[in-house]
C-alpha cells in the first residue's frame, strides 16, 4: 500500500464513515460527495458538455474527438441511489474517457428518498432510448449503486436479447436485501461504509418494490447470455460478496469476466485518481478492457 492509499484509507475512517453513519437525511450525504469532487476536477484534454434530445446527460471525451462515435460508455454514478451527478464523478470519466478513447455519456436519474425505485432504473432505460444506439455499440458502466444499476439494465437488455458491448463495474451494491457476509465481517475493516447505515438506506431506496427486484438488486436477475465484464472491488469492502456473487451469477450465465479484488483497497477505489497510484493503476486497466472491447480496424484501412 502506497503511503498516499494510506493517508486516504485513515481519511475515510475518520471522515467519511462517521458521516455516513450518522446521517439520517440525504443533504450531508450529498453535500460531502460534492465537496470531495472538488479536488479531482475533469482532468487535461477531456472536455464535458451538457447534451439534451431526452434526459439530461453529460458527454466526457477527449478534446477534438467530442462527436459521439461507437463504442460509447454509459455511466451510472455512484452515491447510494440518494446523491452523486455527473459533476461529482467528473474527474474520473474524464479519466475513464482519456484511459479507453472512448466518449462516456452520464446520465442524470431521479434520486431517492424524493424519487424511490423504480425511479432511477426508469430513468436509466429512457437514458439509453434517447441515445437512439443500438447495444452492441454501448459499455454500460457504474460505481457503487450506480454499479448496481448498470448491471440491473444490462440484464433487462440481455433478456430481450439485446446484449451490449461490455459492463464495466466498480465496487457495485448488486444486493439491497443485504444477504452479502462481508456486511458482517468486513463492518469494522471497511473505512468508508458503515454497514449499520445500510437498512435505513434501502426504506429510503425501494419504496414499494421488494428489496430482491432485479431492478434494484441484479443479483437476482436472469445473467444467461451476459456481456463481458471487469468488476474492480476492495478486499476489506463491506460490498465484497455483492461482487463475488454477481461474478458467479455472471460466470454461470455464460460470461467471461474479469475481476480484480484489490487488497485494502476503499470503495470505488478508481473515483480517487490521481490521489494515489493505485487509484490511477486501476483507471487504466479500465481503460485496457474498454478498449479490449473494440472491434479491430477492417483490414487495409
Amino acid at each position: 500500500m502506497s503511503p498516499a492509499l494510506r493517508l486516504l484509507v485513515v481519511g475515510l475512517r475518520l471522515l467519511a464513515k462517521p458521516l455516513f453513519r450518522h446521517a439520517r437525511h440525504a443533504w450531508p450525504a450529498r453535500a460531502g460527495l460534492v465537496a470531495a469532487s472538488m479536488g479531482l476536477p475533469l482532468p487535461f484534454g477531456v472536455t464535458a458538455r451538457r447534451v439534451g434530445g431526452g434526459p439530461e446527460r453529460v458527454l466526457f471525451a477527449r478534446r477534438g474527438q467530442e462527436e459521439l462515435q461507437p463504442p460509447v460508455v454509459v455511466w451510472f454514478h455512484g452515491g447510494a441511489y440518494v446523491s452523486g451527478s455527473a459533476f461529482t464523478h467528473r474527474g474520473m470519466l474524464g479519466r475513464i474517457a482519456r484511459a479507453g478513447s472512448v466518449s462516456v455519456v452520464a446520465p442524470d436519474y431521479r434520486l431517492a428518498p424524493e424519487h424511490p425505485a423504480p425511479a432511477a432504473f426508469d430513468d436509466a432505460l429512457a437514458a439509453l432510448a434517447a441515445l437512439g444506439l443500438p447495444s452492441e455499440d454501448l459499455i454500460l458502466g457504474g460505481d457503487s449503486a450506480g454499479g448496481g444499476l448498470a448491471a440491473a439494465v444490462c440484464a433487462h437488455l440481455c433478456a430481450r436479447g439485446q446484449r451490449p458491448r461490455g459492463m464495466v463495474l466498480l465496487s457495485p451494491w448488486t444486493d439491497l436485501t443485504l444477504s452479502g457476509a462481508s456486511l458482517t465481517t468486513n463492518a469494522r475493516r471497511d473505512p468508508m461504509l458503515p454497514s449499520s447505515a445500510m437498512p435505513q438506506a434501502v426504506r429510503q431506496i425501494s419504496g414499494d418494490l421488494d428489496p430482491a427486484d432485479h431492478r434494484i438488486s441484479p443479483l437476482f436477475a436472469d445473467w444467461r447470455g451476459a456481456c463481458p465484464t471487469l468488476i474492480q472491488v476492495g478486499t476489506t469492502e463491506v460490498l465484497l460478496d455483492d461482487s463475488r456473487r454477481l461474478v458467479a451469477a455472471l460466470q454461470a450465465g455464460g460470461a467471461r469476466v474479469t475481476v480484480e479484488e484489490l487488497t485494502d483497497a476503499p470503495h470505488v477505489l478508481a473515483w480517487f485518481a490521481p490521489w494515489t497510484p493505485e487509484s490511477t493503476r486501476a483507471l487504466d486497466r479500465i481503460g485496457t478492457f474498454i478498449r479490449s472491447l473494440s472491434p479491430p480496424p477492417p483490414s487495409g484501412s
